[in-house]
């Protein structure tokens, strides 16, 4: 595994999704904040919403709809730490 761990998450300026995108960074962060070394905020358009840890593509808006922050750090945590219990956000939804 590379020591370098990046998330980037791209996001549609026309369609004002810069919030979304620094909420779930933040998120991200909070969670993540000894095993990332990068996160990106990537301006786009076109209607994009995607998530990349290390050059994956782990979440498109296009094919799965605006993710929940929990969705997004399971598949984050598979990468960058896998077998790290996430808490609460590892309990399947009811």
């Amino acid at each position: 595994m590379s020591d370098v761990q990046r998330v980037e998450i791209e996001y549609c300026t026309r369609c004002r999704w810069l919030p979304r995108a620094a909420w779930l960074a933040q998120e991200l962060l909070t969670t993540f904040e000894t095993e990332l070394t990068e996160l990106a905020l990537r301006p786009g358009t076109g209607g994009v919403f995607v998530v990349r840890v290390n050059d994956e593509v782990v979440w498109d808006r296009r094919e799965q709809g605006f993710p929940e922050p929990t969705a997004v750090k399971r598949l984050v945590r598979d990468r960058v730490a896998p077998g790290r219990p996430l808490g609460h956000s590892d309990q399947p939804a009811q």
